[in-house]
């Protein structure tokens, strides 16, 4: 069975343009909140915070902002996830005494 693949140049419209600008800096600004979430909780309070505490949050949060509304909530969970991702390799790295780089604001 041959498989074959095809790759398309997207030329979006500068309506379009704004409207995928604003959500990636949505999903930006996801990112960096739920880090520091993260951040701030260890560090007040010794609670580790986990990907299935933040969608709960994001539930709450879509009900005020009107940016998050905008992007659809399977994105907006996949940023989660990554956020999740991101620290799961963190502490594998420390396990194995490599060095582990603490995650970072984009």
């Amino acid at each position: 069975m041959i498989t074959r693949t095809f790759k398309f140049r997207l030329y979006p419209t500068k309506e379009q343009e704004n409207i995928f600008t604003q959500w990636l800096t949505t999903c930006r600004i996801l990112y960096n909140n739920s880090l520091a979430e993260r951040k701030n909780e260890w560090k007040n309070n010794r609670v580790a915070v986990t990907y299935y505490d933040q969608p709960d949050q994001l539930k709450e949060d879509k009900k005020t902002n009107l940016f998050l509304r905008a992007v659809h909530s399977q994105v907006l969970q996949d940023v989660l996830r990554r956020v999740d991702k991101t620290f799961k390799n963190f502490f594998r790295r420390l396990k194995k005494g490599e060095k582990p780089g603490y995650p970072r604001f984009k």
